[in-house]
C-alpha cells in the first residue's frame, strides 16, 4: 500500500503515506461547504502536477550537473461545475535569474517536465496551462 486515510469528521481526512509515516491533512473547500484549513483534495492534484514537473526535471538536470535549487511554481486550479471537476491547472515557473541555460538545456528540461507521470496521468479533459519563466 502507498497511503492510508482516515475520515477524521468535518469533512477532514488525514493520510499517512506508509514508507515514511509523514502526514497530510485535507479539508473541504469554502465553496464545497468545507473550513479551507488545509489542502482540499483537488489542490493536491494540482500541487502534485506541479511537484512532479519539478522533480523529473530536477532528476533531468542532475544528469546535466546543473542546479535547480530555488526555482519556484505558483499553481492555480480552476473548478468547473456539472459536475465539480478539475477544468483546468495553470503551472507557472520560476527560474532564478542566476540560472544561466541555453536553449537546448532549457528545451530538455522542459520536455521533463511537460511529460512527467503526473501530467501523463491526469484526464486530457483537464487544461494544462504551464508557462516558463526563464
Amino acid at each position: 500500500m502507498t497511503s492510508a486515510i482516515v475520515y477524521k469528521g468535518e469533512l477532514r481526512t488525514e493520510a499517512e503515506h506508509l514508507h515514511s509515516h509523514s502526514k497530510i491533512e485535507t479539508d473541504a473547500p469554502l465553496d464545497n461547504q468545507g473550513k479551507a484549513e488545509r489542502f482540499s483534495p483537488s489542490d493536491l492534484v494540482a500541487t502534485a502536477l506541479g511537484s512532479c514537473m519539478l522533480t523529473i526535471m530536477g532528476i533531468k538536470a542532475r544528469d546535466m550537473q546543473v542546479n535547480l535549487e530555488g526555482v519556484k511554481i505558483n499553481i492555480q486550479k480552476h473548478m468547473k461545475s456539472e459536475p465539480r471537476r478539475i477544468g483546468a491547472v495553470d503551472v507557472t515557473f520560476h527560474f532564478p535569474s542566476h540560472l544561466q541555460l541555453d536553449e537546448k538545456q532549457k528545451t530538455i528540461l522542459q520536455n521533463a517536465a511537460l511529460t512527467c507521470p503526473v501530467a501523463k496521468s491526469i484526464h486530457p479533459d483537464i487544461e494544462q496551462n504551464v508557462v516558463f519563466n526563464w
